[in-house]
């Protein structure tokens, strides 16, 4: 089983070039960084964490696209990832070439966390409707995979009409970048997973077990082959937790980093390095 890591990448944290360099040194598979393009200030939406405020970061994120190319100059086998991506707030189009060149440059180490969203406030300035956002991921995520894998690509749905379009570069990866599905589980998210995505990102691990059978039954009634990957997502590590992954099928576990300074990073990453 192998370890990735990922951290809320800032503008007072860590210089994301230095982790890159020092994770793949030290033989961690991947490393993912979340997104948000902004936090309304004036926000009614619960904080994910369960806090009265949202911890900073989540104001300062860097851009992921752009901050992973930065990491792909610097690196040769680091996979490379968003933990998740905000789909539903890109235009799936300029966003479908966003992602084909970074696996181009990348030699293929792209990874695509998809996430459907969670702040109402952030969505809405992006024109998007969050009763509507899982349908228009889905629509969003399979026009890309069209652009990705079709010479000739097109996409009819309810929230985009491609014509025939040319497209390049494709990703070396094919037919499709890696993509992984954020979310809790449940008949809806494994739906996705099974038509249009390579595996499940649960955050933590509880109730993954369980979960498990639902997700294979879905798997299967969609026709597809082998199994889908399970990658547990923001861990903080244990010998008992990642024996449990490991035993459940898990082959990539990724470990939270703190919003931090070098020194700090790499004193946590001192104390991770001994599951590698």
């Amino acid at each position: 089983m192998k370890l990735g890591l990922t951290i809320f990448a800032t503008d007072q944290s860590i210089a994301l070039t230095d982790l890159a360099i020092e994770a793949e040194n030290r033989g961690y598979i991947s490393l993912y960084l979340p997104e948000h393009t902004h936090i309304p200030s004036s926000r009614a939406t619960p904080a994910p964490t369960g806090g009265p405020e949202l911890p900073n970061e989540y104001l300062r994120t860097l851009d992921p696209m752009v901050a992973l190319g930065g990491c792909a100059a610097v690196t040769k086998n680091l996979l490379l990832g968003s933990g998740v991506s905000l789909v539903a707030q890109h235009d799936p189009v300029s966003y479908a070439k966003e992602w084909a060149t970074l696996d181009h440059v990348s030699g293929g180490r792209a990874v695509m966390g998809v996430g459907f969203g969670w702040n109402k406030e952030e969505m809405a300035h992006h024109g998007v409707e969050y009763s509507t956002r899982r349908d228009k991921v889905r629509e969003y995520v399979l026009t890309m995979q069209a652009l990705w894998s079709q010479e000739e690509a097109s996409f009819s749905g309810k929230f985009i009409n491609l014509d025939p379009s040319w497209a390049w570069p494709k990703p070396i990866q094919q037919p499709r970048i890696r993509t992984l599905v954020g979310g809790a589980g449940g008949p809806k998210i494994f739906a996705h997973i099974s038509e249009w995505a390579d595996g499940w990102f649960p955050i933590g691990g509880s109730g993954v077990r369980e979960a498990l059978p639902a997700l294979t039954e879905a798997w299967k009634k969609a026709g597809r082959t082998g199994s889908p990957e399970v990658v547990p997502f923001g861990t903080l590590p244990s010998a008992e937790k990642l024996a449990y992954y490991e035993e459940i099928g898990c082959t990539e576990v990724v470990l939270r980093l703190p919003t931090a300074d070098r020194d700090e990073v790499f004193r946590i990453l001192d104390k991770y390095d001994v599951y590698l």
